[in-house]
């Protein structure tokens, strides 16, 4: 989930709402594709550890919001911890083998639940073929160099990801996702 667009998480998990506000307990790998379709997330291990800090501008419903997010992929866990513009924690979403567990400093409303956050960084940067198992029968991706596109069962685009080559990779630069009809866009900071 490396670069897997953690800061889509981040946005996604502040933007889709419901996060609790403190999770002591791991919540079921869960998120919702679209309405009504509802899958497993994929293990939360990375072959190779990842560690970013990233700018996230989500829009939903024409409102814009940023958000920096610290992303961290160790091959066992994923950890990742939102800050508002002037450094005040958000939240925290740790995905290991016990669950997804979620820590929410300021109660944010219209966000995505963490689960949400989660499914869409992990489109972005799992490999398709940690996903086409969990996915519901005929849903597949369209794979391009540059862009991933989730296809549901009659073909229609569910989730697209935007990447630009970077170092001999893909980085995400945008999510859009068009069932619960919001886009974040993400850039790279302190490199």
């Amino acid at each position: 989930m490396t670069r897997l667009m953690w800061p889509v998480l981040a946005l996604l998990i502040l933007m889709l709402g419901g996060c609790a506000t403190n999770s002591p307990s791991g919540t079921e790998p869960q998120a919702w594709l679209k309405r009504g379709v509802q899958v497993k997330l994929p293990a939360p291990l990375l072959d190779k550890p990842v560690s970013q800090q990233q700018l996230l501008t989500a829009t939903v419903n024409g409102k814009q919001q940023s958000l920096l997010v610290l992303l961290n992929a160790d091959g066992k866990s994923l950890q990742l911890a939102g800050l508002s513009p002037l450094g005040i924690r958000l939240f925290k979403v740790v995905y290991d083998q016990t669950g997804i567990h979620t820590g929410q400093a300021i109660k944010i409303e219209g966000l995505p639940p963490a689960n949400q956050v989660l499914a869409d960084i992990m489109l972005s940067y799992w490999p398709v073929q940690s996903w086409q198992p969990l996915l519901p029968a005929g849903w597949t991706f369209d794979e391009q160099p540059l862009r991933r596109t989730l296809l549901d069962n009659e073909g229609h685009a569910v989730t697209r990801i935007d990447y630009v080559a970077q170092g001999g990779t893909r980085q995400p630069v945008s999510i859009t996702q068009m069932a619960f009809h919001y886009q974040i866009t993400i850039q790279n900071v302190g490199e």
